[in-house]
């Protein structure tokens, strides 16, 4: 039986989603976000709220940095790596960590 929150989404519903997302973008069945922070301390610093945020949710992002400029990518393992609820509930976090 398959959770409600690992169905994968269909395009429509990922681009409805994205419409209330604005620093996310969707390539390769993965969402992305790609930001350039101040310096590595601020990039750090966001990072760490990333974790707690996703330890929060039990829902890990694939992470990169370099510097000052983070990359996150957010799928669903168990839904065969494809976009879900869980993804946009924690994009939506990571946002707001942000704003």
């Amino acid at each position: 039986m398959t959770n409600s929150m690992s169905t994968p989404l269909d395009s429509d519903q990922i681009k409805l989603a994205l419409n209330g997302l604005k620093m996310w973008t969707y390539k390769d069945d993965k969402l992305l976000m790609d930001i350039k922070l101040k310096n590595f301390s601020e990039a750090l610093s966001f990072l760490v709220k990333v974790g707690i945020e996703a330890e929060r949710l039990n829902h890990h992002p694939e992470i990169h940095n370099i510097y000052n400029r983070v990359t996150l990518k957010l799928t669903t393992h168990d839904a065969a790596n494809r976009v879900t609820q869980k993804d946009i509930v924690l994009a939506r976090a990571i946002e707001n960590l942000l704003s």
